[in-house]
């Protein structure tokens, strides 16, 4: 659920950052940690507003930003991994984009007292950008809250970004993207697919996405899955499947399909969190479904090989 600016929840004074925060990466986890740390300093509440949708698919309609993580990870991530007593998600839509960045301070009361603004230099909110730093800080005088800054977290040189960490993704450079915060993720619901891996030895969990994820490149993954709504808990092994089934007739689709090593239940209609450790191969057409099944095996092994189990 996401809240108008203006319909808060009563807060009361507080330190607050704001962003998107899409999968909370580290360059997100400094800014949030700061935000506590400064309103533990003030003893005040620490909140952070969450912009959803992406404020790029309103700024320009039709843009379709993929996602790290749906919004309830997020929440989730900040509040319990970061200790943000008050994760806000606020709907970004055209009358939010047109409030100046004065406008949008003063929205905020009475539901929240600013006391703290934490921001990185280069942030910038508010209509034509003109939230900055510098005039936030002029602001702050007049209306008694103070700017915290936060430097961005640079990893090889680079700023962590949301942004990197798609396209590390999208190159199936795992590896990468793990370094920039949590291990890529992809979260849908079991559907009912054409069951032809269970023919193969080998079934599998079709998932359907009520957002649009961020893809990995095509691919055979290791995996770690949670279930929780079917007593399945973080970290149980998984091959995951990120492709189109070369080997058989397809239509060009991007399947998601995940295989639960050492499990044998029901998973339809239920929620799969897919967290991807490292990719083992490309995808790649089979002659026959016994070259595939000879090739599936080995990426079984090379995945229990990775994951340290028998």
């Amino acid at each position: 659920m996401t809240h108008a600016l203006d319909e808060l929840p009563p807060v009361g004074p507080a330190a607050l950052t704001l962003g998107v925060f899409d999968g909370v990466h580290r360059g997100h986890a400094a800014l949030l940690e700061a935000t506590v740390r400064v309103a533990a300093e003030r003893g005040v509440a620490s909140a952070a507003l969450i912009f959803e949708p992406h404020p790029d698919e309103v700024l320009r309609p039709g843009t379709v930003v993929p996602r790290l993580t749906p919004l309830a990870t997020v929440v989730e991530r900040i509040r319990a991994d970061c200790g943000v007593a008050w994760p806000l998600p606020v709907r970004f839509d055209d009358e939010l984009r047109q409030r100046s960045a004065e406008e949008f301070i003063a929205a905020l009361a009475p539901a929240v007292e600013l006391r703290a603004l934490v921001m990185t230099p280069d942030a910038a909110f508010g209509r034509g950008r003109g939230g900055t730093v510098a005039r936030m800080r002029e602001l702050g005088a007049e209306r008694g809250f103070e700017v915290v800054t936060v430097e961005p977290v640079l990893i090889g040189g680079e700023v962590v970004s949301s942004t990197r960490t798609r396209s590390a993704i999208a190159a199936g450079e795992i590896g990468l993207a793990r370094t920039f915060g949590y291990p890529p993720r992809l979260e849908g619901t079991v559907v009912v697919g054409d069951r032809r891996g269970r023919t193969l030895g080998y079934p599998t969990a079709n998932l359907a996405f009520d957002y649009a994820p961020a893809m990995p490149a095509l691919g055979i993954y290791v995996g770690q899955v949670a279930v929780p709504e079917r007593g399945v808990d973080p970290g149980h092994p998984a091959l995951v499947s990120v492709g189109v089934r070369p080997t058989f007739h397809h239509d060009g689709r991007v399947l998601v399909e995940v295989h639960l090593l050492d499990f044998d239940g029901d998973l339809y209609g239920a929620r799969l969190q897919v967290d991807l450790l490292e990719r083992l191969r490309e995808e790649r057409r089979f002659e026959d479904a016994d070259s595939l099944v000879r090739q599936m095996k080995l990426d079984e092994a090379a995945a229990r090989g990775y994951l340290g189990i028998g």
